[in-house]
């Protein structure tokens, strides 16, 4: 796979970020690894501002992990169902409760390997967990990651696990996690998925996307 950014231009992008963004967090809420666990589950297909509304209902009906495992399915998919899908979240919320019980004590594990083993769980969100709970390097190619990377050149693919490889590549891996956060919030605020605003961009100076854009205007007749 062809690399188009080397890591100098990645350490560039994570500084002129930074000073954009200078608070970095997820914006799914929850206080402690199975709540995002479960959180990032409902998020597929759902934004986080309807998922931060419907787990405090979730999780104060359910505060402990136990209390979740014992409810099952059906209960579980009553509460979740204005996050969609709710059939399939629920059944792998109730079953990811129940293994982390029966096979991992209770702990959400902290590796890869182990988190894609539970129900639901794929390598967004065990990055997910891995990056903010245990504070490990991680690429949470999501949507707004995955648009981002191919508008700055990163990579030309739309495949998540090629642009999470792309990026590891190059990200100094203590920011990593940080940058796809923020890669979240200037994908929500400035490079948005129906409109890039280049004029209003941080990165456009080292932005492949905003030069061309930036040419193409020049050329059309005022």
């Amino acid at each position: 796979m062809t690399i188009l950014r080397t890591k100098a231009d990645a350490a560039k992008l994570v500084e002129l970020l930074k000073g954009q963004y200078p608070l970095s967090q997820c914006g799914l809420s929850f206080e402690n690894a199975w709540q995002l666990l479960v959180a990032v589950r409902l998020a597929a297909q759902c934004t986080d501002k309807r998922v931060n509304m419907i787990t405090p209902i979730l999780f104060e009906k359910y505060p402990t992990l136990q209390a979740l495992a014992a409810a099952g399915e059906e209960a579980i998919a009553e509460i979740v169902k204005p996050c969609g899908f709710y059939h399939s979240k629920a059944r792998d919320i109730s079953l990811t409760a129940n293994m982390l019980l029966e096979k991992y004590g209770g702990i959400v594990p902290d590796t890869m390997e182990e988190l894609l083993k539970l129900p639901g769980v794929g390598r967004k969100s065990a990055n997910l967990i891995l990056g903010d709970i245990y504070g490990k390097p991680a690429v949470v190619a999501d949507t707004h990651c995955i648009r981002l990377s191919n508008r700055l050149g990163f990579i030309d693919s739309k495949d998540p696990v090629k642009v999470e490889t792309a990026l590891r590549k190059v990200l100094p891996p203590e920011e990593s996690n940080d940058f796809c956060h923020r890669l979240v919030l200037h994908g929500r605020e400035v490079c948005t998925a129906r409109t890039a605003h280049c004029d209003l961009c941080c990165l456009r100076e080292m932005c492949p996307t905003a030069k061309k854009a930036a040419k193409a205007a020049a050329k059309t007749p005022r």
